[in-house]
């Protein structure tokens, strides 16, 4: 008996989140003759967990965008449950506490509008109200992209059913902000959440950011009880049980394409599998420098495309398994963003070397999920998001002192910024960087952020010119790098975006046959 059928309909690379929600998609368009090829030995690729003395470590996820509560469901939670994927979603106690050094502010905010704009009103008098209306226009910037992203209308129509957002789309945060005549620690204080999608606010899209302030503090954020492998676990267990073949160890080597359409792929271990679609998980850097087969199928317009953008930002992380309860070591906090300054471009310069790092992040996943650790013992990262490319040069036999170091760095300012200390505790640690995220994962120079949301290439621009960047025909892409951004919840919502766009085709043929 044969390992793989002769013909698929779609084959989906890679079964990470992306991968995967494609699938469930697509089996709910009717879709079901689908074959996934994972080259780990597990699914989920970022969305993973790992083992150290018996302890499972979550590998990447600081929280979930886009759950929302079950009588609120944002469409990330709302997917996972028409979907029939039952996830244990543990909400985080607070948005993030915000630690700036050098001018003495520290405040918690939590989630709920109202709530965060009154918590902001008890340290600045008389600006909560001002907040709450910004934190409204950027609810109302979110509902109008979600509606976008799925109802195609004239400009005419945009500009009647969603002023606001046309109003605001051409403006970068800070443009907009500043028609608020905000104190400059009130910007600071709303600005954490910029390095998510890495750009500092007087070049990131407005839209952007409104969209990430909207999700996170509209319905708070969210983490798995049994880490974010379980997504990937439940992911895959929906999509066999509903008829997609799965298949671990095995990497795709070439895209086989005739005629500028798909016809299948190469295993590296030489299986060929023809298909009609192919939705990748690679980014597009790789698929056509790389994977395309024969390259002269690849058009000069996809090698324009590629080089045009640039690559966001990747984490350098310090993981830790500390001996002691958060309440035995002093650790009060969830999330703390933390840093001398919140001057986004000084701190975006910053990234752009090899250390050492002066904003940080560091989440406690115990006050998340009391049941992540043994009892005693508790789990805490502190991470810095730099540029990938600050790692390109790095030499093997220097590579594992620099790892040292950071992470040295990065406990003292930890440290020194929470008066917490904790080396004397660490049980478990391990450092990653860009170089692990491209060993383990294969993400294209390391950088699992997709390209960088820049006020002339971002989200609604890419919308805009979607066909046009469609050069391979039955070619879909579905990770970070993909419209929708970065983050696990844009990357289920760019999986739903490939699915949409192969069940659109398949429509179109269809008829046309007809």
């Amino acid at each position: 008996m044969a390992f793989y059928k002769d013909h698929y309909e779609v084959v989906i690379i890679g079964g990470a989140l992306a991968g995967l929600s494609c699938a469930l998609q697509l089996q709910a368009k009717g879709i079901k003759d689908i074959l996934v090829l994972e080259k780990h030995n597990l699914p989920g690729g970022l969305a993973t967990s790992y083992v150290r003395d018996g302890i499972e470590i979550e590998a990447t996820l600081h929280e979930m965008m886009s759950i929302g509560t079950k009588e609120d469901r944002l469409k990330v939670g709302a997917f996972f449950d028409e979907m029939g994927v039952d996830i244990n979603w543990l909400r985080v106690p607070e948005a993030y506490r915000f630690v700036e050094t050098t001018k003495g502010i520290d405040i918690t905010l939590h989630s709920g509008f109202e709530r965060m704009a009154g918590e902001i009103d008890a340290q600045y008098p008389g600006w909560g109200p001002k907040v709450l209306e910004f934190m409204n226009l950027c609810n109302t910037v979110y509902n109008s992209m979600n509606i976008l992203s799925v109802t195609p209308m004239s400009k005419v129509q945009m500009l009647l059913k969603h002023p606001e957002f046309v109003k605001t789309a051409g403006y970068t945060a800070t443009e907009v902000m500043d028609t608020f005549h905000f104190p400059q620690d009130i910007v600071d204080i709303l600005s954490p959440y910029w390095i998510y999608v890495g750009n500092p606010l007087k070049t990131l899209p407005f839209t952007i950011y409104a969209f990430l302030m909207a999700d996170y503090f509209r319905g708070g954020s969210y983490v798995c009880r049994n880490f974010s492998h379980e997504m990937s676990l439940k992911l895959q267990q929906k999509a066999e049980e509903n008829g997609a073949q799965v298949e671990m160890c095995q990497e795709v080597d070439k895209i086989l394409v005739k005629h500028g359409r798909v016809t299948g792929v190469r295993t590296r271990r030489g299986d060929v599998i023809h298909c009609n679609y192919v939705v990748s998980g690679a980014y597009p850097n790789k698929v056509y420098t790389q994977m395309i087969e024969p390259l002269s199928e690849v058009p000069a317009g996809a090698i324009k495309s590629v080089n045009a953008r640039n690559l966001s930002v990747c984490p350098v992380s310090v993981m830790m398994v500390l001996e002691g309860t958060p309440e035995e070591i002093g650790i009060k906090d969830y999330n703390i963003f933390s840093g001398s300054t919140m001057d986004t471009e000084e701190i975006w310069k910053n990234y752009h070397t090899q250390g050492p790092y002066d904003y940080l992040t560091s989440i406690c996943l115990n006050l998340s999920n009391p049941g992540c650790c043994p009892e005693g013992y508790t789990q805490l990262s502190i991470t810095a998001l730099p540029l990938s490319e600050a790692f390109l040069n790095v030499k093997e036999e220097d590579y594992l002192d620099l790892k040292r170091k950071l992470a040295n760095d990065m406990i003292d300012n930890y440290e020194k910024t929470s008066g917490i200390k904790i080396r004397d505790r660490i049980m478990e640690i391990e450092v990653s960087t860009p170089v692990t995220i491209s060993h383990y994962v294969g993400a294209w120079k390391g950088c699992i952020y997709g390209y960088l949301h820049h006020i002339n290439d971002h989200a609604v621009a890419r919308l805009q010119m979607k066909e046009e960047d469609h050069f391979i025909e039955g070619l879909e892409f579905a990770g970070a790098f993909s419209i929708s951004g970065n983050g696990m919840g844009p990357a289920v919502t760019n999986g739903r975006a490939a699915a949409k766009a192969i069940f659109e085709d398949k429509e179109k043929k269809e008829a046309a046959a007809k």
